[in-house]
Order: C-alpha cells, then structure tokens, then sequence
C-alpha cells in the first residue's frame, strides 16, 4: 500500500491572515506532514515576506 500526498498552496499576508490559516489547517482531514514557506526578499534587506505557504496532506 503506497501512501498518497496532496499539496495545497495557501497565499498569505503574514499580518493578516492567521485566523483564515487556522481554519484552512483545521479543514484539512489528512496528516499535515510539511507546511514549507515561499520567502522573498523585500526592499528592506532586513524583513523578508511569505508571498504562500506550500502545504503536504498525507491522505489515507
């Protein structure tokens, strides 16, 4: 029996965004196995920004 993965993209704003993370984690019926950040730098070489998160479901 070969396990089955589902990736999710969830876009964000890291500010506001927390309680609709939440929900979206909370939905999920699988096992979360990963949650992997996209991270771009800004103008601001001191404050990068997660532009999504790339999140792995280990389905049954």
């Amino acid at each position: 029996m070969s396990a089955k993965y589902r990736v999710h993209r969830f876009s964000l704003n890291m500010i506001n965004d927390q309680s609709k993370l939440e929900q979206f984690l909370n939905s999920l019926e699988g096992e979360i196995i990963a949650i992997i950040p996209n991270v771009t730098p800004t103008a601001f070489i001191l404050t990068p920004r997660v532009d999504f998160l790339l999140i792995v479901e280990k389905i049954a």
